[in-house]
């Protein structure tokens, strides 16, 4: 089955029961643990995702197998937005997670912290860019938390990765997937809905008339997908490093 660029999938069927089967080499369990362990952490939250049945080693692979869901491209996406909005409305007690998982292959700090503008500049910005230069990326660096002065958001579970590509639809109504979880501002999960396409207008309209955004998020989602844009560079190249460019510099002249 199709299922991301990551790993393999399939759709297995065992005692008559079909389930969806994720693998990959061994060294990949880390990454199948996170996300079972986020996929239970969304549905604590009360959002709709597969349920993680299993997960671990086999001889030179890993696996997680999931429930098998009948998934569609389209349905109702003013439903997926008031789902998330009742999900981010519940406060966790600090930013961060109990433990690091991944945003695609790259891992994802998630350190515990009580401030929320030293949590973004030192658990996502600065590992993209100091893996950047390693890479060999000149894309220079300026201290953007002062853009984060006096926003306290309460800290929100998040799915993390929340892009069109990892929500869907089954007749029961929306479900999320793939997640890289942890409690942050509840703007960065909406920020990256707006790249790589968006989700349509009645989603934005739903979660808005649920639980309106703060002022200055219309700039503070550049800083928010900001992180995505870098793992994008890291992950797959050059192909990136405009968008990364134009996104700094908008985001540099706004200090």
């Amino acid at each position: 089955m199709g299922g991301g660029c990551i790993h393999e999938c399939f759709r297995v069927e065992i005692a008559g029961k079909a389930f969806f089967l994720k693998c990959n080499s061994k060294e990949q369990a880390s990454n199948f643990a996170a996300e079972a362990d986020g996929l239970a952490a969304l549905k604590q939250a009360g959002l709709r995702a597969p349920h993680p049945i299993s997960h671990g080693s086999a001889g030179a692979n890993a696996y997680l197998m999931l429930e098998l869901l009948d998934l569609k491209d389209q349905g109702d996406f003013a439903a997926l937005g008031r789902m998330l909005a009742e999900a981010h409305r519940k406060p966790g007690a600090r930013f961060g997670w109990s433990r690091d998982n991944y945003i695609g292959a790259t891992s994802q700090f998630n350190g515990w912290c009580d401030d929320w503008a030293e949590f973004w500049r030192t658990r996502r910005l600065q590992p993209q860019f100091d893996l950047a230069r390693k890479r060999g990326y000149d894309i220079g660096q300026v201290d953007l938390s002062p853009l984060l002065e006096n926003h306290e958001p309460h800290p929100s579970l998040l799915h993390g990765d929340l892009w069109s590509g990892n929500a869907a639809f089954t007749k029961e109504g929306p479900v999320v997937f793939d997640p890289a979880v942890y409690y942050g501002d509840r703007e960065a999960d909406l920020a990256m809905t707006e790249l790589f396409g968006g989700f349509p207008g009645e989603f934005y309209r739903a979660y808005q008339a649920a639980y309106p955004l703060d002022v200055g998020y219309q700039l503070r989602k550049h800083l928010y997908n900001l992180y995505h844009l870098l793992n994008h560079l890291n992950l797959f190249g050059a192909g990136y490093l405009g968008q990364v460019k134009q996104t700094l510099g908008l985001l540099r002249r706004s200090l």
